[in-house]
C-alpha cells in the first residue's frame, strides 16, 4: 500500500514549536515583509497562506502590494527602505515577477541578513560551497525535512529532479549531491524523460505539467515528491505534476497535492525568518 508523505501534519508540529519560541520573546516580535507585484491569482494565494501562517504563530507579517507597471528602480527602492527598517527581519519577493522586471536584480537588492528565501547570490554561493551558514530556499529545505521525517535514505540513492530552477532544481540537486546521492537534474523539455525516471529511487517533480510521467515511466517502489501546483478541469481541482491514481500501485510513497510540500515550504519560511530575526537582533545590539 502506498504511503502518503503528509507534509501538513509535519508543518503543524514545526509551526507549534515556532509559536512557542515567539511566545517567550521579551522584546519585539519577528516581522516578515512580503512584496507582491501585480495581480497574479496564484501569487496572491501563496502570499495569503504565508501571512496566515505568520498570524497563527504570532509573527508580524506585512504585505506590500505593488502595481504591475512599477519600474525596477521603484521596486528596489522599496526593498532598500525595508533593508534599513530595523523592525523588519525578513524580506520575501513573491515570484514570478512581471517580465519587464529583472528578478535577479530585485532579489539581490535584499541584504543578506534579511534574505529569508535564501535566493540572493551570496546564499546561492554559500550553498554551492557547502557553507553551513547558507540560508536554504524554503521549498528545498521543506523537501529535505520531509525526507528526514520519514527516514527516507538519501546516501547512494539515484534521484531525478524534474526542475532546473534557482528555487528548486539547482539548489536541491547540490544539496542532495553533497549528502551522497547520485542526482540527475532534468526538466520538462528533456528528451526521453523516462530514461532518467525509470532508474530513480526518488523523483522530485516541479514542472507545472500535469501527469508529466506515469507508472510505466518509473520503477516499482519509487518515492515521489510532487512539488507542483496545477489546476485541472473546469472545477479547477488542485493537483500536482503526478496523477496519484496511476501511481498508487507502483510508488512506495508520494506527497499529496495539496498537503505535501506546500505546507512544508511555509513552515521552512517561518524557520528561516526566526534565524534572520536572531541575526538582526545581534546586529542591532552591536550598533
Amino acid at each position: 500500500m502506498i504511503k502518503i508523505l503528509d507534509g501538513k501534519t509535519i508543518a503543524q508540529k514545526i509551526n507549534a514549536k515556532i509559536k512557542a519560541q515567539v511566545a517567550i520573546i521579551t522584546n519585539r516580535k519577528p516581522k516578515l515583509a512580503v512584496i507582491i507585484v501585480g495581480e497574479d491569482l496564484a501569487s496572491q494565494t501563496y502570499v495569503r497562506n504565508k501571512i496566515k501562517a505568520c498570524q497563527e504563530c504570532d509573527i508580524d507579517g506585512q504585505v506590500f502590494s505593488l502595481a504591475a507597471t512599477i519600474t525596477e528602480k521603484e521596486v528596489i527602492n522599496k526593498i532598500e527602505q525595508l533593508n534599513n527598517d530595523n523592525s523588519i527581519d525578513g524580506i520575501l519577493v513573491q515570484l514570478p515577477l512581471p517580465k519587464h522586471l529583472n528578478s535577479l536584480a530585485v532579489i539581490n537588492s535584499i541584504v543578506i541578513n534579511k534574505d529569508v528565501d535564501g535566493l540572493t547570490n551570496i546564499n546561492a554561493g554559500r550553498l554551492l560551497q557547502g557553507d553551513k551558514q547558507a540560508m536554504l530556499p524554503c521549498t528545498v529545505k521543506g523537501i529535505l525535512a520531509l525526507l528526514n521525517y520519514y527516514q527516507i535514505p538519501i546516501v547512494s540513492q539515484n534521484i531525478t529532479i524534474i526542475n532546473d530552477s534557482n528555487i528548486v532544481g539547482k539548489p536541491l540537486g547540490l544539496l542532495l549531491t553533497n549528502m551522497g546521492a547520485t542526482v540527475s537534474v532534468v526538466h520538462k523539455l528533456t528528451k526521453n524523460l523516462a530514461f532518467y525516471t525509470k532508474e530513480a529511487d526518488i523523483i522530485c517533480s516541479a514542472t507545472g505539467v500535469y501527469n508529466i510521467i506515469n507508472n510505466k515511466q518509473v520503477k516499482p517502489g519509487v518515492i515521489i515528491i510532487d512539488v507542483a501546483i496545477n489546476y485541472q478541469g473546469k472545477e479547477k481541482k488542485v493537483v500536482g505534476d503526478i496523477d496519484f491514481a496511476t501511481m498508487k500501485n507502483t510508488a512506495a510513497a508520494i506527497t499529496p497535492v495539496p498537503g505535501g510540500v506546500g505546507p512544508m515550504t511555509i513552515a521552512m519560511l517561518l524557520e528561516n525568518l526566526m534565524a534572520c530575526y536572531q541575526l538582526n537582533i545581534k546586529k542591532n545590539i552591536k550598533k
